[in-house]
C-alpha cells in the first residue's frame, strides 16, 4: 500500500517546478513593469538578460528604448498574464497589456535563466491581438 503513495507523492512533486517557474517568470515581468511605472530604470534593467544589458549598456538607454518603443509597457493600465510556451527550446510568456491609451496589446517575453538560475527577460515582441478582443 505504501508504493502507490510514493508514486503519487513523486508525481505531485514533479508537477511543482513547472508551476513554480511560471510564477517566477510572471513575478520577474511584473516587477519590471512595476519599476517602469516608477521610472526606476535601474531596477527595471536588473531584470534584463546579459545580452540586453550588453546591447543597451546603461539603464538610461534601456529606459529610453522602452519609453519610445514600448510606451504601453512603460505606462500600462492593465496587465494580464496569458499562457507560456516553449518553442524551439525557448521559453515565451504571453502577456496582455492595455496601454494608458486603452489600446490592447499582446506581447511575448522571451525568458532565459541567469547565471544564478533566476529568470531574465531576453526580448519582448508584439503578437497580434485576437480580433474583437476587449
Amino acid at each position: 500500500m505504501k508504493r502507490p503513495l510514493y508514486v503519487i507523492a513523486a508525481l505531485v512533486c514533479l508537477g511543482f517546478p513547472a508551476g513554480a517557474d511560471e510564477t517566477s517568470i510572471e513575478s520577474v515581468i511584473q516587477r519590471q513593469l512595476d519599476a517602469f511605472l516608477q521610472d526606476d530604470f535601474s531596477t527595471a534593467f536588473t531584470y534584463a538578460s546579459p545580452s540586453i544589458k550588453s546591447l543597451f549598456g546603461t539603464p538610461e538607454r534601456f529606459g529610453a528604448m522602452v519609453r519610445n518603443g514600448y510606451p504601453m509597457v512603460w505606462r500600462h493600465a492593465e496587465v494580464r498574464f496569458l499562457d507560456s510556451e516553449t518553442r524551439d527550446g525557448r521559453v515565451w510568456q504571453n502577456v496582455m497589456i492595455r496601454g494608458a491609451d486603452e489600446a490592447l496589446h499582446i506581447l511575448e517575453y522571451h525568458m532565459v535563466k541567469g547565471d544564478g538560475g533566476e529568470w531574465k527577460i531576453n526580448a519582448v515582441r508584439f503578437r497580434e491581438a485576437p480580433s474583437g478582443a476587449v
